[in-house]
């Protein structure tokens, strides 16, 4: 069995957790991930992944088991974000990599890719979006409303994304065999998101969300003219990010593998075997 360490590091004068599993010198896979998770979204894929790579799994700032300072003491923002990400795989050494991303692991992995792209040696994106055709109208439209305006009524739209309601939701849509999905799994995150001053945290990042958009182009550029291997992996069924998502990488990655499975947003809790087999078989013919 394939241990898996659960460690800490201070970067930046931040504590955050990682997962990492692997031989030390064997290529790097780097999974960042979304909103409401954590590194533990990535818990059963892991060992799936370390016989071969070396994984490296951190936990993002306010998520999680890593520091989640008060909004008054740090000003979250994905290029915060993305600059400790940054940090801490500088301390592992951890110099050239696969990105992994998905959902809020996107805008953090695409700037990692832009302010060091010789370090990317391959990019899967599992319902991690990089094109305005993804977004699901219904789902950002209260959070579309709060880049416009912040006030008390917009805040409420936002706000409900922080319910248990929500974030189970965000795990079951999509999937036709819900029994698959371990309720430990927005549980997990419900507890988290309701750490007292953790819903500021969301807040703010809801916010930053919106300066995500204008890196697209500069993506999009940088996946055209490097030729770095992509590889989509969609739960095509997510109300998040929608399957055009997926299907927009074609326009600047010719050579792009798309799968989109029967899936939702979290394709990993009832997809596993099916999304790991499609991971290792292309790190197999990238990482030659």
């Amino acid at each position: 069995m394939t241990s898996v360490h659960h460690r800490y590091a201070t970067v930046s004068g931040r504590r955050l957790f990682y997962r990492e599993a692997g031989p030390v010198d064997a290529p790097a896979v780097v999974l960042l991930h979304g909103f409401p998770a954590s590194s533990f979204m990535f818990r059963h894929l892991i060992p799936l992944l370390a016989d071969r790579y070396r994984v490296i799994a951190p936990d993002h700032l306010g998520f999680g088991l890593s520091d989640a300072p008060p909004v008054d003491e740090f000003a979250y923002t994905f290029d915060a974000l993305a600059g400790l990400t940054a940090d801490l795989l500088g301390e592992l050494r951890a110099d050239k990599y696969v990105l992994y991303v998905q959902d809020y692991g996107a805008p953090v992995g695409w700037r990692l890719a832009l302010a060091d792209p010789d370090a990317i040696g391959a990019v899967i994106t599992q319902n991690g979006n990089g094109y305005e055709a993804g977004f699901a109208e219904d789902f950002w439209r209260p959070v579309r409303a709060y880049w416009q305006d912040q006030n008390p009524q917009t805040e409420v739209g936002v706000r409900q994304a922080l319910t248990r309601e929500a974030i189970r939701w965000q795990y079951l849509h999509g999937v036709s065999d819900e029994s698959l999905v371990s309720p430990d799994t927005w549980e997990h995150d419900f507890a988290q998101v309701s750490r007292p001053g953790n819903d500021l945290v969301q807040l703010a990042l809801f916010a930053d969300y919106a300066s995500n958009l204008p890196l697209y182009p500069k993506l999009q550029a940088w996946l055209r003219d490097s030729g770095v291997p992509v590889l989509a992996v969609w739960g095509r069924n997510d109300e998040i990010f929608r399957a055009e998502g997926a299907l927009a990488f074609a326009q600047d990655v010719p050579a792009v593998e798309i799968h989109l499975l029967d899936g939702g947003h979290f394709l990993l809790e009832s997809h596993l075997d099916l999304a790991a087999s499609l991971v290792r078989g292309f790190l197999a013919r990238t990482l030659l």
